[in-house]
């Protein structure tokens, strides 16, 4: 027999071997605890870590693109006091 699946995106799969039993014992907690599955909780779990690596990718991105844009346009006076004396001196 065979079977196909149409979906428009496949999904992975992964499996995790030699979990302690108190891990999958906290994993099940956890779970009882939101009200799912061991697996949706594991899958939730997983898709949090991968996302919050990816935000944390980004953001160093976008502080190496700040800090060369720094670099690249010079000192940038922050007080005010030496525009204002130079300004009162002419």
């Amino acid at each position: 027999m065979l079977a196909f699946c149409y979906h428009s995106r496949a999904m992975s799969q992964i499996l995790v071997r030699d979990l302690s039993e108190e891990t999958v014992d906290r994993l099940k907690q956890r779970a009882r605890k939101n009200r799912r599955s061991l697996q949706q909780e594991a899958r939730l779990i997983l898709e949090q870590a991968a996302e919050s690596a990816r935000r944390q990718e980004s953001l160093d991105e976008f502080i190496k693109l700040a800090d060369r844009v720094a670099a690249e346009s010079g000192p940038q006076t922050s007080d005010s006091t030496d525009l204002i004396r130079e300004d009162r001196n002419r």
